[in-house]
């Protein structure tokens, strides 16, 4: 599956949960919906997934996490703020930096407006993501 189709799947499994809880609740619940309803549509989704932190070439132990990696190559990261920050958009490209991937996206729930907060952010191709390359799909590479 192409980016283009994996986001859109993303997206849909987004409109779902939205669609099926409404604004206001925890982050933590939104995640448990979103994986429920990225799941149904045959999706490979990782929770909590520990971002590397390499630096000087050592590895360094942290907290960061994602808070979910679809297909191992999307990062997906959910709020329910009622002001979007720019850090929250900053913290998405970071990610994406730190673990090399291409393609993330931050949604805020606690909207009356879904359409207008879910945000695509795009990193530089680059072929040498932190995954092992037998598990990213040919047409990622």
């Amino acid at each position: 599956m192409k980016e283009y189709q994996l986001t859109y799947q993303i997206r849909g499994a987004i409109y779902d949960t939205y669609n099926a809880l409404g604004p206001g609740l925890l982050e933590s619940v939104y995640e448990e919906a979103l994986v429920y309803f990225l799941c149904k549509r045959g999706l490979l989704v990782e929770r909590q997934v520990q971002v590397p932190l390499i630096v000087d070439g050592n590895f360094l132990e942290t907290q960061l996490r994602i808070d979910l990696l679809v297909e191992r190559r999307v990062i997906i990261e959910i709020k329910s703020v009622l002001d979007m920050r720019d850090v929250f958009h900053l913290q998405l490209l970071t990610y994406l930096k730190l673990t090399k991937l291409h393609r993330g996206i931050l949604v805020n729930f606690n909207t009356d407006n879904i359409e207008e907060s879910i945000w695509v952010k795009v990193n530089g191709y680059n072929t040498n993501a932190i995954l092992p390359t037998s598990i990213i799909p040919k047409d990622n590479l």
